[in-house]
């Protein structure tokens, strides 16, 4: 009766095994150092959850200023154009400062780079190049831990990210104080923005780049 209970456990849970140990009653069964070494057995192949794949980068994010008013001014054939004009100068920027283009989505980019002074760089180089173009950008910049999934960094890092760049006014290259931090002393120079709320990700202290 016990032994037709146990096989009915045993097939109810998955990935146990119903295994008997010798003994004359109960309590003997349980006293066995036969249990300790099945435990010992069935712990060894139960599988282990693959540490996550994470990286430290900085993580960079543009986005066009009044994207949808310009697109509307200038007709589909000329804002197809300066469109095109502004992606290839941020793909030229990000080459000559080593970072590596994550994703586009519409007049936005995603970047990474593995330091953040070249991103700072990268990003004022980007800002004053469109600016010739009679474009405005937005940037974001950001270092932290991330999840490789897909071959893309993602988490909160990534998050942080994004909301700085959301943070930032026209023209504005917008760092976290993390990034500040880690610049020290590369003669960058930075203006307190004060501590901002960014939704999903907390409260962050945020400074503007002015100096690059």
């Amino acid at each position: 009766m016990a032994e037709s209970y146990a096989l009915d456990v045993a097939a109810r849970i998955r990935g146990s095994r119903y295994v008997r140990i010798a003994g004359v009653d109960y309590w003997g069964t349980f006293l066995s150092p036969e249990i300790a070494d099945e435990i010992e057995r069935f712990v060894a192949t139960l599988e282990q959850a693959p540490e996550p794949n994470t990286v430290l980068a900085t993580v960079l994010f543009t986005d066009l200023v009044g994207s949808s008013e310009l697109a509307g001014r200038l007709g589909d054939r000329e804002w197809a154009e300066l469109l095109l004009r502004h992606n290839t100068t941020i793909r030229q920027q990000l080459s000559r400062f080593r970072g590596a283009e994550v994703d586009t989505a519409g007049d936005g980019f995603f970047a990474t780079f593995d330091g953040p002074a070249r991103a700072i760089r990268c990003a004022c180089a980007v800002r004053e190049t469109l600016h010739e173009l009679g474009l405005e950008v937005r940037v974001g910049v950001h270092t932290g831990e991330c999840e490789i999934v897909s071959d893309k960094p993602t988490g909160i890092a990534v998050n942080t990210g994004a909301r700085v760049a959301a943070a930032a006014n026209a023209g504005e290259v917008l760092v976290t104080g993390t990034v500040k931090d880690l610049v020290a002393g590369s003669e960058l120079g930075f203006e307190d923005r004060g501590e901002h709320e960014l939704k999903g990700v907390g409260a962050w202290r945020l400074y503007s780049v002015v100096d690059a």
